[in-house]
């Protein structure tokens, strides 16, 4: 891989959390108690199964019993949600990925343990969904697995939010990858260290192959 350790820390730079943006409107407490119980009530009968595609699968935000491949159709990374927080800051924004539709996407679902559903949603959520202009939302995936179909929840671009990029050009994607950092650390990490657990699972994602490619040669040109 090109976009190495050294070269994602040339991306990095400290950034005090600047804490809620003013004016934008999050979600609260009754909300987030809302979405987990309709969720909930949508179990299917062979348990809560969570698809990971990207942090889900090297920074887990649960724990769980099974884990298994998965292939999701109709949907594919994509690094398509403005940040101004986390991974970047107002004044250099960031790029999220998420799934968006087209193509198809290769990741991992997990299961929950059924007694530790409630309890993981909410941590899931509070960290995915945070202001009431969704650019991420929870949906059902149908995604199929070696030992057949499974439904599970996942999270996909919210084509209606304000914070929606659409299909941006990869060269402009690097562009902001290699320049974006925040709290949380580099954008060029998330998207190294995505693709090195995603090698490490046998996955090659093809655009991220890319995308890396493309941040690591910005990051050597600015280090010069």
């Amino acid at each position: 891989m090109a976009l190495t350790r050294e070269l994602v820390a040339r991306s990095s730079r400290s950034v005090e959390d600047a804490g809620l943006s003013p004016g934008a409107d999050y979600l609260t407490d009754p909300e987030y108690d809302v979405a987990v119980r309709d969720t909930l009530a949508q179990v299917p009968p062979e348990g809560l199964w969570l698809f990971a595609y990207g942090s889900l699968l090297w920074k887990p935000a649960f724990e769980f019993v099974e884990s298994q491949a998965a292939v999701a159709q109709g949907w594919h990374r994509s690094f398509c949600i403005r940040i101004a927080r986390f991974r970047g800051t107002p004044d250099q924004p960031g790029l999220m990925m998420t799934l968006d539709r087209g193509g198809q996407c290769r990741g991992v679902v997990f299961r929950i343990p059924a007694e530790q559903s409630e309890g993981k949603l909410h941590q899931l959520f509070r960290r995915e969904l945070v202001v009431k202009d969704r650019p991420n939302i929870q949906r059902w995936l149908k995604v199929q697995t070696r030992h057949g179909p499974l439904i599970a929840l996942g999270f996909v671009a919210n084509q209606q939010s304000k914070f929606y990029s659409g299909k941006l050009p990869l060269d402009e994607v690097a562009e902001v990858l290699s320049r974006a950092a925040g709290h949380w650390g580099s954008c060029a990490e998330y998207l190294r260290e995505t693709v090195a657990h995603l090698e490490e699972r046998g996955i090659r994602d093809a655009n991220l192959w890319r995308l890396q490619a493309l941040v690591a040669e910005r990051l050597k040109t600015m280090s010069d």
